[in-house]
Parts: structure tokens; sequence; C-alpha cells
């Protein structure tokens, strides 16, 4: 595509949706080649823009990772408040947990990798994951002290428990073809309800024996 044709394309449409475009492209390219080994010039091509226009929405493949982090936040917020509408706590907590792990495509796992480990190396990107990070946490959190059936849940403290799990569960979907995300998310859901129950090994005695 030449540049006088991108251009005339970014005159019909939205430059909102060019950017979704581009981030589709980026989701792609990343998902089929990792972060490190797609050039500018890969984007450009599956976005089928010229590199010079490309440039003009994204400046660099870190501000494409910042981008799509922000509009995986973004969707995870529209998400959780489309869910919550229901008025059912419980409901939407399954629903969030079959979103983001159930029903997570191994294009998307690799993806999500791939953003967790250039944050290790970005600050940028780190400091973005970060504030998401903390974001998921205080949500599940909240809802685990809202749906806690025993006094002796420590919603902060199953958290915990429940996270490394749920990253294993992306992690293992990434590199494993055959990974068993059914197995893992059952392992997850007993745990969930045990901690909800007051049931775990974390529990002080006291209270758990009330």
């Amino acid at each position: 595509m030449t540049v006088a044709a991108d251009r005339r394309a970014e005159a019909r449409g939205d430059p909102s949706a060019r950017r979704a475009h581009i981030l589709d492209a980026a989701e792609a390219c990343f998902a089929r080649n990792g972060f490190h080994r797609t050039t500018m010039q890969d984007l450009a091509r599956e976005a089928a823009m010229s590199p010079g226009n490309f440039y003009r929405y994204f400046e660099s493949k870190e501000a494409l990772v910042v981008g799509l982090v922000e509009r995986e936040r973004e969707r995870g917020t529209l998400l959780v408040a489309e869910m919550e509408g229901s008025g059912n706590r419980r409901w939407a907590l399954l629903s969030i947990i079959a979103r983001y792990f159930v029903s997570i495509t191994r294009e998307a796992a690799i993806l999500r990798v791939e953003i967790w480990s250039e944050s290790t190396r970005n600050p940028a990107i780190a400091a973005l994951t970060t504030r998401t990070e903390a974001e998921t946490r205080d949500w599940f959190v909240t809802t685990f002290a809202a749906l806690a059936t025993h006094a002796a849940c420590d919603p902060e403290a199953l958290y915990a428990l429940l996270a490394p799990l749920m990253r294993g569960i992306v992690v293992g979907r990434a590199a494993l073809p055959d990974f068993d995300v059914t197995a893992a998310v059952a392992q997850l859901h007993a745990l969930l309800d045990a901690g909800l129950d007051g049931r775990l090994p974390y529990a002080p005695g006291p209270r758990a024996k009330s």
C-alpha cells in the first residue's frame, strides 16, 4: 500500500479504528514471531500500511506493547462492569475466570507471556503492567470478601494463593499445545470454594473452628 493510499483510507475512516487495526496486527505478529523477532516493517506489512504512515500512530514496538496493555485493561474494565451489572457477584467472578483462563486461546496466552517478559526490561511497560495487576488484585480481593461464606476466609491470602495458579494456566496454555486447561481451572475452582468457605491451611485455627 502506498502512502497516498494510506492517507485516502485514513480520510475515509476513524483514526481510532485505524489504531485498533494496527493493534490487532501487532497481536498477530507478536504471537506468531515474538516481540524481538518482529520488526516495524513486519508490523506495517501485517497492517497493510506503509512504514511511514504506520509510524504516525505508533513510534516504536514498545509503544505498541503499551497500547496493547492499555486496550486489554480497558476491555477488562468494561467486561467487569458488564458482568457485575447482573447483580450476581459469584456469577460475575466465574464469568471473568472463564473469559481470561478457560476460553483463552493459545495465541492470546502467548501474547500475554510476551508482555510479561517485556515488562522485566522496559520500565514503561513494567509500570503499566504493575498498575493493571494491582487493579486486578483489588477487584479479586473485594469480590472474595463479598462472597466469603465463613469468617475464616482471608481474601488477601486467597488471592495470593490463586494468583500464581492463574498465571500458571496462561503460561501452560502458551507453552504446551496439549495443556489441560479444564483440569487446571477445576483445581482453581476447588481452591476458590475452599478459600471462601475458610477451609484452606492459611486460615488461623481458632477462627476456622468458629
